[in-house]
């Protein structure tokens, strides 16, 4: 949520700013509604006044008959002021934040500007498989059996597969907390102050299971949970920054998506995901966005898996994002890099709407800002899948997640 002081001195830049968002709120008439709501304060606070003076007079029959008019007078501008408020946070609600000066023009991922690229393209003297017939041929994956138990885009991973998530998950949190990170289960139910504050409401109510006759939805991601856990606290500064690490499941309807990644499980609405957050100062925030990509990276490297790093464009940045970075990974069975992981700096965005404030030493209370930025998901499954495969269809497990695995291969295993 912007400020209103913020829009009130720099309209022109949040009316540019919706406009590349394509957000339709009418920052002129916003505004009227502020300067409205300020001289309904102001003329309510006066009467008021005015009331407890005359309560302190002698209460003679013109007297009680002023403090009867205004005390009907303050009880219609309280109707109006409410009524001007509503009005007014709900137009606030829909605000996207700023975007950085760095953040390109387009309107989907097609317009993402690449900024860094590592690793080579593998070769491979065979035709590549793509992972789900990998997985499949290997028995490790069943995306049949997944929709039968439930529906279309839920999975089952087994035998190796299930240790080969599992050995990802533990290298990647072990790796993480080394990076002074402190960890969490989260709960996988948020209430919808929480997913408002967060700001996946009011965007993105289609992407979200809610839980009926309840104020609960499945979370779609620990940030939800995690940025939530200090909502209505103050922080002292001294303890900045503060660094979770969540791991949750996510659940996502994936409404928009219709058509998209039909084949294997690049997109589902189940998935296990670890996700790097950070509370910290303003001035910080470019440090610990850049740290947060940095881990990511230094995962994708030491698994040796070729990426490239790309800033994304005013239309592939939620509403709530400043500026977002993803990181892509090389997919030899579609020849292109498909998205890893994504890293955004928030600003005051989330902390503002959930009341998240930091104190200094001298008593003063700001906002801090946050960073959420994934660690892994089982989508680095696919993608070591797919660029570690072997010509006999097995795969090749990378090397940090042997012990974790107790096994270097994933092959088929023969049935007598």
């Amino acid at each position: 949520m912007l400020d209103i002081k913020f829009i009130r001195e720099n309209s022109n830049e949040v009316k540019i700013n919706c406009e590349r968002r394509q957000c339709k709120v009418d920052i002129d008439k916003l505004l009227a509604s502020d300067i409205e709501k300020r001289k309904l304060i102001t003329t309510i606070d006066e009467k008021k006044a005015l009331v407890n003076k005359l309560s302190k007079s002698k209460p003679d029959e013109k007297t009680l008959l002023d403090l009867m008019t205004l005390k009907n007078d303050i009880k219609n501008l309280e109707q109006s002021l409410n009524k001007v408020a509503t009005y007014l946070d709900e137009k606030l609600s829909w605000l996207p934040n700023m975007l950085d000066k760095d953040v390109p023009d387009g309107n989907d991922d097609s317009g993402n500007k690449e900024i860094k690229k590592w690793g080579g393209i593998p070769k491979f003297s065979f035709v590549v498989r793509d992972h789900l017939e990998l997985g499949e041929n290997l028995d490790i994956l069943d995306k049949k059996r997944g929709a039968k138990v439930t529906q279309a885009r839920f999975y089952f991973w087994k035998g190796d597969g299930a240790l080969l998530v599992w050995a990802l998950f533990s290298w990647a949190q072990k790796f993480l907390i080394g990076k002074d990170f402190t960890p969490f289960i989260t709960p996988i139910l948020a209430k919808e102050k929480t997913l408002f504050g967060t700001g996946y409401l009011p965007y993105f109510p289609q992407d979200i299971y809610k839980i009926k006759d309840a104020d609960l939805s499945l979370i779609g991601t620990s940030e939800q949970t995690l940025v939530g856990f200090k909502m209505d606290e103050i922080i002292p500064e001294k303890d900045m920054p503060l660094k979770f690490l969540g791991f949750s499941p996510s659940f996502r309807t994936e409404a928009g998506s219709y058509g998209k990644d039909t084949r294997g499980i690049f997109r589902a609405h189940q998935f296990y995901k670890l996700e790097q957050i950070v509370f910290c100062k303003p001035r910080d925030a470019e440090k610990w966005h850049n740290e947060c990509q940095k881990n990511e990276e230094e995962m994708a490297e030491i698994l040796k898996l070729p990426y490239r790093r790309v800033i994304t464009c005013v239309g592939d940045t939620a509403a709530p994002g400043y500026k977002k970075y993803d990181l892509e990974a090389w997919f030899p069975s579609q020849d292109k890099y498909k998205e890893l992981t994504s890293n955004t700096n928030l600003t005051d965005f989330q902390t503002r709407r959930l009341n998240i404030r930091c104190q200094s030493e001298n008593g003063e209370k700001y906002f801090p800002y946050t960073i959420s930025a994934t660690g892994v998901t089982e989508r680095w499954v696919l993608a070591i899948l797919e660029n570690y495969q072997q010509k006999d269809g097995s795969v090749t497990i990378p090397e940090v997640l042997r012990p974790f695995a107790g096994k270097d291969k994933i092959e088929k295993i023969s049935k007598s």
